[in-house]
């Protein structure tokens, strides 16, 4: 049994070098401007010197709508640099771990497990340790019980006789749970949903998750710049097939 219990772990030694052999940093502009020089140029000076500084929307706030972005789109490769800007442009630790969590569910599980591993390799470097992340099950915030008992109402008449079980999550976890963790604000949790829906191409769940957001706090000018922002990002078709759906959501609430 010994030998055996040292062969499966030498075994998994040689398979996490592999791994790490295999994963390749964030391509330096050098690297990018021998493959497509107006690529880099792009990046520098549109993307990175003009988009970045954009007064309608606060360089906190865009690194979280970029993380949000990264992680439902299953985008590793430039995930390290935009922790770390993350981190340095004010958003803490704690809540990096609840964007994370937070996604598990909006862009599922294998997509923050992969954002959790290359988070995990920024943090050491950074020394944040365990007394920097929020609780497993902290005491949640108040629930605002007749918003929620109409959402669930709503949900139960239209899916509870299609799909019992994931109505019955939907409240339990979601909204009776998810959304009231404490270390993430609800605007902020508003906003890493809402950018990772544009991300994902999920049109039909931006009405009630953008309404949501305003409600939370979210301007309309500041939502706006969210679209443009995210359109570098996950691309100008992504960008246009929200914009009906934003524009009615302004429209509506203007009325």
């Amino acid at each position: 049994m010994k030998v055996l219990a040292t062969a499966i772990a030498s075994l998994s030694l040689v398979v996490s070098l592999a791994v790490h052999a295999e994963q390749k940093p964030m391509p330096m502009p050098d690297d990018v401007r021998k493959v497509a020089p107006a690529l880099e140029k792009y990046t520098q000076d549109r993307l990175l010197g003009e988009v970045w500084k954009r007064p309608g929307l606060s360089a906190r706030d865009r690194s979280i709508v970029t993380l949000a972005a990264l992680i439902a789109r299953n985008q590793t490769i430039e995930m390290p640099y935009y922790l770390d800007r993350a981190l340095d442009e004010g958003v803490e630790p704690r809540e990096i771990s609840e964007i994370v969590t937070h996604l598990a569910f909006y862009s599922g599980w294998s997509n923050a497990m992969a954002a959790a591993a290359v988070a995990k390799d920024v943090f050491a470097r950074r020394g944040i340790g365990p007394d920097q992340l929020p609780q497993a099950s902290p005491p949640l915030l108040p629930l605002d019980e007749a918003a929620e008992a109409q959402r669930a109402e709503r949900v139960g008449q239209q899916f509870g006789r299609t799909a019992p079980g994931v109505v019955q999550y939907t409240t339990e976890i979601l909204f009776r749970d998810l959304w009231l963790r404490p270390d993430l604000a609800p605007r902020d949790r508003s906003l890493v949903t809402v950018s990772a829906l544009i991300a994902a191409g999920q049109v039909a769940q931006i009405p009630y998750h953008l309404g949501r957001a305003m409600d939370n706090g979210l301007s309309q000018a500041q939502a706006a710049e969210v679209l443009a922002h995210l359109a570098f990002y996950v691309g100008w078709p992504n960008v246009f097939s929200a914009l009906p759906v934003a524009k009615d959501v302004f429209e509506k609430r203007a009325h």
